[in-house]
């Protein structure tokens, strides 16, 4: 698992479909499975199986609220203080790229809080990372797991921006064969999850450290 200090080349696990519908530190996944594929929670061998966190005091799952609206799902390694995944519900994504605002998850520092809010840039934080863990180390950017080009508006995309869905990326691989990937998926999905209604819908899980892997659900196909 990496760290702050420590890159491994990321993957994507998509997983995508058109079903119908209906950053806050919680005890399940199954408490934010709204942005899982029909509800389903992934295995990660040694760290989630069987729908179980294995450790639970290690490993925290995160219902990522901003404005106190939920916005997306992240399992979070609290000693590595990086991310394990992110899942979301893409529904296409329109407008620029918001302003680096980087935010931190309060709970996981024992506060009362369930927004993310922005984090203290001078702060090393106990259980996630902080702003100086990267101004401490410029080999690295901070390389989004749910990307904010994804996200549907405004305040979707700002959410993207905390540093519990962010892992050390090298910069070259970032702003160059990353990003370029994140534009393909992007693209994939604007073309093959529109539905018959015209709305465009797919879930997406992005790891950490497991091999690509991209699934098409029934009606999210050509």
């Amino acid at each position: 698992m990496t760290s702050p200090n420590t890159w491994y080349p990321l993957a994507a696990s998509l997983f995508l479909s058109i079903v119908p519908t209906v950053a806050e530190v919680v005890k399940s996944l199954s408490d934010c499975d709204q942005f899982l594929l029909e509800g389903t929670r992934p295995q990660v061998p040694g760290i989630l199986e069987g729908g179980r966190i294995l450790n639970q005091n290690r490993y925290k799952p995160i219902c990522q609220t901003f404005d106190n609206e939920r916005r997306f799902v992240t399992l979070y390694d609290t000693e590595n203080r990086i991310p394990v995944f992110s899942a979301y519900k893409y529904r296409g994504g329109v407008g620029k790229r918001p302003a680096n605002d980087w935010k931190i998850e309060p709970q996981l520092e024992d506060e009362d809080d369930k927004n993310m809010k922005l984090g203290d840039k001078n702060k090393t934080y106990n259980h996630q990372a902080g702003n100086i863990d990267y101004r401490r180390n410029r080999v690295f950017d901070r390389g989004h797991i749910f990307p904010s080009s994804h996200a549907l508006n405004g305040s979707d995309k700002m959410a993207t921006f905390t540093l519990t869905n962010v892992v050390p990326q090298a910069a070259r691989f970032n702003q160059g064969s990353w990003n370029r990937m994140e534009t393909c998926v992007k693209c994939v999905m604007d073309k093959y999850c529109n539905g018959n209604n015209g709305v465009i819908e797919g879930y997406v899980r992005q790891h950490e450290d497991v091999a690509s892997e991209l699934t098409l659900g029934r009606q999210c196909s050509p």
